[in-house]
């Protein structure tokens, strides 16, 4: 990384955290110094996430080679906020209010202003702790862990009627629990599948075709017209016709030209599926199910007949460079689709506790529903940004190299598996942890390689473990600061 490019992205962060204090306190009639601390934790927990979940997000693609950390930064820039503008409602919904049941607030809306800015600063705590030791945590850990401690510690702090079992909605929690447990699952099932049909029908192919052609180059290679006899002379002439046949673009890439079309179809048609299912739906514009099936029908034409273009376009490279090149465009279509389902889900992470907040500042009262200020999703959008360029080179290494080796295709396989495990979870408004489902997904196709790093596993798993107890402490431990600080 250049200075140049760091006082770049570090002079546009600057500059969107003065805007957005600007805003502020045009926005909020009192309770300033309050919001200077509020957005100091949200912000520093929104540039964790990028530092860590979304470094996690990239790490299959530039671990391939395929994006280098600028252009996963623009990916990331642009997609990642349309994610969370166009489709992160429902979870920043069940962030907000899901966890903790607001008609039970009967004391003073500033001590739940206080739990949710004491779990911004705990999540954004550990999630720093974990990114400087390359481990790749749940962000949705971490800020459910933190709202949670900080409600028990609320219901300590005000002896409400009921206690801690009348403020938490535990039925919310247990379901959020059981997705975590189907989220590396799931992640690991989609990417598995979908890596064996690729390396069934085209690697394995490729490989066995070039192998062969290798083998008769070598017994075409020991041929001695001088002394062959005409029996040798038959046999050499077939080597080399059959050689000949093999190499020719028709034979070589049959596999290529015959699945990759439909692979590509169906990553178009999962991607532009949730995309217009879920995405649009906070922008008004609705489509009947006849109408979604054409769209998607054309998407998946559209797509069969370009990547069939381009195969048939690769004639100067062999079968197994072609793949990786042809792959390495794909890549770059999951890339980005799982930078926009990544942005619907988890940096509802960051903002749905500060939207809670400036919601109680700006009205004084808690409210059910209230909606999430633009000025909000840009800020953390670019605070997520700054995050993954200045911390995520350590998580983007251990995802990309140290828990499976990945390459185009498989790292196309693991987002396009993750993609569609995620987008289906945002679509039901569970935030579920992307990081367990692409760490999952990578494991899968190591177990399908046979070079998953079980080792490295322990200190992940270990880490998974204890995000949400840490968390949970922390932010008890910060809401009775905050309370006798503010004297509450």
């Amino acid at each position: 990384m250049y200075s140049r490019d760091n006082l770049f992205f570090g002079g546009v962060f600057a500059l969107s955290l003065v805007a957005f204090t600007i805003w502020g306190f045009n926005y909020l009639s009192g309770n300033h110094l309050i919001f200077l601390i509020a957005s100091i934790f949200g912000i520093f927990m929104a540039f964790n996430i990028g530092g860590n979940d979304v470094a996690n997000s990239f790490g299959t693609s530039v671990g391939a080679k395929t994006l280098t950390i600028k252009q996963a930064l623009v990916i990331a820039a642009i997609f990642e906020l349309s994610g969370a503008m166009l489709a992160g409602a429902e979870v920043t919904d069940t962030i907000k209010k899901g966890i903790i049941d607001m008609g039970a607030m009967h004391s003073d809306p500033m001590l739940l202003v206080f739990v949710m800015m004491g779990s911004l600063l705990s999540a954004g705590t550990w999630l720093l702790i974990a990114t400087f030791r390359g481990l790749p945590v749940s962000t949705t850990h971490a800020i459910v862990g933190g709202i949670l401690g900080g409600g028990i510690a609320l219901a300590m702090a005000t002896g409400m009627e009921g206690g801690v079992s009348a403020l938490i909605k535990w039925d919310k929690i247990i379901e959020i629990v059981i997705s975590w447990v189907l989220s590396p699952i799931l992640g690991g099932l989609a990417s598995y599948g979908i890596y064996w049909y690729l390396k069934r029908y085209i690697l394995d192919y490729n490989e066995k075709t070039e192998e062969k052609i290798s083998s008769l180059k070598a017994l075409k290679n020991d041929f001695d017209e001088i002394t062959a006899t005409d029996e040798q002379k038959v046999t050499h002439e077939k080597y080399r016709n059959e050689v000949s046949t093999l190499q020719k673009k028709p034979i070589a890439f049959y596999a290529l030209r015959t699945h990759a079309p439909i692979v590509a179809a169906f990553a178009v048609v999962t991607i532009g599926g949730t995309l217009l299912f879920k995405g649009l739906k906070n922008t008004g514009i609705k489509f009947d199910t006849l109408g979604t099936v054409m769209i998607l029908s054309a998407f998946a034409a559209l797509a069969y007949g370009i990547t069939y273009a381009i195969v048939k376009e690769m004639h100067r490279d062999t079968p197994h460079k072609a793949t990786l090149r042809l792959f390495s465009m794909l890549q770059v279509l999951t890339a980005s689709a799982f930078a926009f389902s990544h942005g619907a889900n988890d940096i509802a992470n960051a903002i749905g506790p500060f939207a809670a907040i400036i919601d109680i500042l700006h009205t004084g009262s808690v409210s059910e529903k209230a909606g999430v200020p633009i000025a909000i999703m840009l800020t953390f959008g670019v605070a997520l940004v700054a995050g993954l360029w200045f911390l995520g080179k350590e998580v983007i290494n251990t995802i990309g190299h140290r828990i499976a080796d990945i390459f185009p295709v498989t790292g196309f396989a693991a987002e396009l598996g993750a993609t569609l495990v995620i987008l289906i979870a945002t679509k039901m408004g569970l935030p579920v942890s992307s990081t367990h489902i692409l760490v999952g997904a990578v494991i899968g196709i190591g177990m399908l390689n046979r070079n998953a790093n079980w080792k490295l596993m322990k200190p992940i798993a270990l880490s998974w473990i204890i995000t949400l107890p840490i968390a949970m402490v922390l932010s008890a431990m910060f809401f009775f600061i905050l309370k006798a600080v503010f004297g509450y």
